[in-house]
């Protein structure tokens, strides 16, 4: 059971990683991977066993949109304070999808080739996250 989902095309040199040059949430390369891995989600999701509809599979949507949500609500944030309480709470979202994924696979609700699939957006995205959250834990020891 392949999934397949739009990819989105990496960013050149400097695009997209910081809020400089962007309109929107959705310029930045780590919200575009993330709204990547929760399509992704939805599509795996909607094949789980009937009973599993209102349980795990309704805790992984969720957990899902709140990792990519939070960036959006941070983003336009003027404090960095404020700003890393959302992406922050995107963090602790994208630790409970990478539960979810191990879950799932366990409970053979999703195969190997979409694990993988899942697996390497979520490595991503946190890679993208940890990154930019990082600019801003600089900024605000330097002050």
């Amino acid at each position: 059971m392949e999934i397949t989902i739009g990819r989105m095309e990496k960013p050149e040199r400097g695009e997209g990683k910081s809020e400089r040059g962007t309109r929107t949430v959705e310029d930045l390369f780590v919200w575009q991977k993330a709204h990547e891995f929760t399509l992704l989600v939805y599509k795996s999701t909607k094949k789980f066993p009937k009973r599993e509809i209102q349980g795990l599979a309704a805790q992984f949507r969720h957990a899902a949109v709140v990792m990519t949500s939070s960036m959006a609500e941070g983003y336009k944030r003027r404090i960095p304070q404020e700003k890393m309480r959302f992406f922050n709470a995107s963090q602790g979202a994208l630790e409970e999808c990478r539960y979810y994924i191990t879950l799932c696979k366990d409970l053979k609700f999703i195969d190997e080739k979409v694990t993988e699939q899942m697996k390497d957006l979520i490595e991503s995205v946190n890679r993208l996250l940890t990154s930019y959250c990082s600019k801003f834990d600089n900024i605000q020891s330097k002050k």
